[in-house]
């Protein structure tokens, strides 16, 4: 049965890495940059930063950061609302803040991204999360325009989501001067 498994997986993977590729070179470092604060993968400033104002950024993304393992811990199995409030409120806010970088220009970069720092169990709840983070103030007007049409109808209204984790997550990739050998 794993065998059978496999292609399929793989076809996944490449679906997911396809898809990243269609994502500015800008939205893609974010996405990585993300990841590696998100997940506590690397010293995001040491590897992120390229100047005094990028590595306040990231120092600030990071303490905004400090909620996701609350959100993961509390995203609703149903959608009753009073299960509601615990989880979106946090989450509006990590999203406010991501979409207010400006880096992440379309619902489909962000869901990219959240589906890979909150769950797949979290794909309910990212439509409304991005619309409400979209259409808040501190973004500027042509911005949150521009966001809000990114969001498909289809995916605005969809009765259901799945419960599969994401399979490709972007990480740093060293650059190779051509001719160099590969270790």
């Amino acid at each position: 049965m794993a065998i059978a498994r496999r292609p399929a997986e793989g076809a996944m993977t490449l679906a997911e890495m396809k898809e990243f590729a269609t994502f500015s070179s800008a939205t893609q470092r974010y996405i990585r940059r993300s990841l590696d604060i998100g997940l506590d993968r690397d010293d995001a400033i040491r590897r992120w930063s390229r100047d005094v104002v990028e590595a306040a950024s990231i120092r600030a993304q990071a303490r905004i950061y400090d909620r996701l393992p609350d959100i993961r811990a509390c995203i609703p199995e149903d959608s009753g609302l009073d299960a509601t409030e615990p989880f979106m409120t946090p989450l509006l806010m990590v999203t406010a803040f991501d979409l207010g970088q400006g880096r992440l220009t379309t619902f489909g970069a962000y869901r990219f991204l959240y589906e890979r720092l909150v769950g797949a169990e979290a794909r309910p709840w990212l439509p409304a999360a991005f619309c409400a983070s979209a259409a808040l103030p501190h973004l500027h007007p042509e911005l949150r325009r521009k966001l809000l049409q990114s969001l498909s109808e289809a995916a605005a209204t969809a009765s259901g989501w799945s419960l599969r984790q994401p399979a490709f997550y972007p990480a740093w990739v060293e650059k190779v001067e051509a001719g160099a050998p590969m270790h």
